[in-house]
């Protein structure tokens, strides 16, 4: 590093700043002490099913919009120019496919965790499977996602790094602890505007000093930045057309479609019109935050050229470099610092609360409800927010083992995205084929596991014995939604004029963008024909509701018979009547009833029990089910 004296916060900046932590909490302690007041599971971890379109949609769009992203896309335009913009193209079918598939299907099955799913369609090792590997991928992720955006400050601004990681966990752990997924929302909601407010300041200012919008895009393209379509078909290459549009379908599914912390969110809508129109409001919200990114990157390139910070030694990696260029562009305005800082740390308490309340709601329906299907409302509720706090007690655990892994920390990162794809195949071989079995579905994910971790992992120790230098952990080489389930390999960032690789080492020069969509494959694939060496499910086995008819929809023109030998003619669960949140209990009793009904033959032996297991209040289709 240069001998560069670090630019520092003045008051204003630091206030601003606290009063973003200020803020949030306040949302948290409202709902700790209004409404129902958190005495529930239903309102702790459900917001009473009652939330409306507008902050359910700027809550998934906030949870994935994390610091690490706000710091990485600009960096990345700055770097490589804007052939990153066409992962725009990949939201379209990424957010359409949830919104017309997985939401139906969690939503009228009525659950409170997406692996309850898994149960209903295949049996409870493969639901306690897909819990166990989603706890696993966000607990890794949590630590790095609080330290990574504290360190960048900390090395531009002196800013006290201990002091800011213990404010933005604590602050997050009670917000979380206290008000449940209702204030999670609306505190995501006011920190959307806060990252909002803060990029579009940088944006304004900047291009002002560079002399217009005309110049920022004259000097882009003279320096080459304004990227045209690629259109080479090659998987080994980085960023192409298709490697960001169609690789990155798979990984907003894995986002958007099966993942916990998003799941939560539709289900806490008040009717499944409003969770459908929630994923419509976030597309166009989507592509303003790409682009905001985007020309970020292009008024740094304006300002600075060729000739980098990170060049000059004022910096030591490129996720640096965005704050580098905030303090520089606002040296002369007062509390404007504080203000993007406030909208980096904005990106990361909304995404790690939504990770707290996503692991407190698994591990309660999934792993403690089952062994205590007799526990009080009131024990429950207490549990769910202790398993909050303890989760947030974890985070700031894990940010202490990042600060001291250093160099490990891209592997970190690299194992937490390594687990999205697979996840995501799981899902999918059982909605979209009928006769997948519990069998497969184990193998599968297994297979689909190895398979990335083989890649992750052959791929680092392919760069490291070839004697490539692997740059420090960055922001850079990290998809905009570096969350839950991107699959995030930092080395890739490292870009060298070899010959292409050929064997096995071609497979570990897969593109990041590829893996989502290669290791969900392997799952089905696996999953598959293990089903059927094992003996395939039959049509009268099935749960009803758990299977998206896509399989009869695409072979309408077979006859009745071959398409019921083929299990083509399982319908979708009936759409439920709008329920209002106070009869939300009595509408679920009625479809507990009528899928009970069907299933009479697998469920014989509770046909005894249905009427006390009604009586528990909130949770009955987990009980029944098991």
């Amino acid at each position: 590093m240069g001998d560069v004296v670090l630019m520092h916060f003045t008051t204003v900046d630091y206030v601003i700043f606290a009063l973003l932590l200020v803020a949030s909490a306040g949302i948290g302690l409202f709902y700790a002490l209004s409404g129902g007041r958190q005495r529930t599971t239903q309102e702790f971890l459900m917001a009473d099913r009652s939330m409306s379109c507008l902050p359910v949609s700027l809550s998934l769009l906030a949870t994935f919009q994390s610091a690490v992203a706000i710091l990485g896309a600009p960096s990345e335009v700055y770097t490589y120019g804007t052939q990153y913009w066409f992962l725009g193209c990949s939201y379209f079918l990424g957010l359409l496919i949830p919104a017309h598939v997985f939401i139906p299907v969690f939503y009228r099955l009525r659950l409170s965790s997406a692996y309850e799913y898994l149960e209903l369609r295949f049996n409870k090792t493969v639901r306690i499977c897909g819990t166990v590997t989603f706890i696993f991928q966000m607990v890794i992720y949590m630590g790095v996602v609080l330290y990574a955006p504290a360190l960048a400050l900390n090395a531009v601004t002196g800013f006290d790094l201990w002091g800011a990681v213990l404010a933005m966990g604590l602050v997050c752990t009670l917000y979380t602890a206290l008000g449940g997924l209702k204030a999670v929302i609306w505190t995501d909601v006011f920190q959307t505007v806060v990252m909002f407010a803060g990029q579009l300041a940088v944006i304004v200012v900047g291009t002002s000093q560079a002399g217009g919008i005309e110049q920022v895009w004259k000097k882009a393209i003279n320096g080459s930045r304004i990227a045209g379509l690629d259109l080479n078909p090659d998987p080994l290459e980085r960023h192409t057309f298709w490697t960001l549009a169609v690789g990155g379908v798979f990984l907003m599914l894995a986002l958007y479609g099966v993942n916990q912390a998003q799941v939560q969110r539709y289900l806490s809508s008040r009717s499944e019109k409003e969770a459908v129109m929630s994923c419509y409001v976030v597309f166009p919200c989507q592509q303003i935050v790409l682009s905001l990114g985007c020309l970020m990157g292009l008024v740094m390139f304006a300002r600075y050229g060729e000739d980098s910070p990170l060049d000059k030694g004022y910096v030591k990696t490129n996720d640096q470099m965005v704050l580098y260029f905030v303090m520089d562009v606002f040296r002369d305005l007062p509390g404007l610092p504080g203000l993007f800082v406030a909208c980096l740390f904005s990106g990361a308490l909304s995404t790690i609360s939504s990770a707290f309340n996503s692991l407190a709601t698994v591990t309660m329906e999934d792993l403690i409800k089952p062994q205590f299907p007799n526990m009080t409302e009131a024990k429950a509720t207490l549990l769910s927010k202790g398993l909050a706090l303890s989760y947030g007690l974890v985070c700031l655990a894990m940010a202490y083992i990042a600060s001291i892994m250093g160099s490990v920390l891209q592997a970190a990162f690299s194992i937490f995205g390594m687990v999205g794809g697979p996840l995501l195949g799981l899902f999918c071989l059982g909605m979209f084929f009928p006769w997948a079995n519990s069998i497969g579905a184990v193998v599968g994910l297994v297979a689909g596991l190895a398979m990335a971790f083989w890649i992750g992992i052959g791929s680092f120790v392919m760069r490291l014995s070839a004697g490539t230098t692997v740059p420090p952990f960055n922001a850079t080489a990290l998809p905009p939604f570096d969350n839950v389930t991107s699959t995030v390999m930092t080395v890739l960032a490292a870009t060298t004029a070899k010959p292409r690789p050929t064997g096995v080492e071609a497979i570990y020069s897969l593109s990041y963008m590829w893996y989502s969509a290669h290791n969900s494959a392997t799952v089905v694939v696996v999953g598959l024909i293990v089903s059927f060496l094992t003996g395939p499910m039959k049509e009268k086995d099935l749960k009803p509701g758990t299977v998206f008819p896509v399989l009869g929809t695409l072979l309408f023109f077979l006859p009745e018979r071959y398409r019921e030998k083929l299990c083509c003619v399982t319908p979708l669960a009936q759409k439920p009547t709008e329920i209002k949140p106070q009869s939300y209990h009595k509408a679920k009793k009625v479809n507990e009833a009528s899928s009970l009904k069907d299933d009479t033959e697998s469920n014989r032996e509770q046909t005894d029990e249905e009427e006390a297991s009604y009586q528990l209040a909130t949770h009955a289709v987990q009980e029944t089910s098991l």
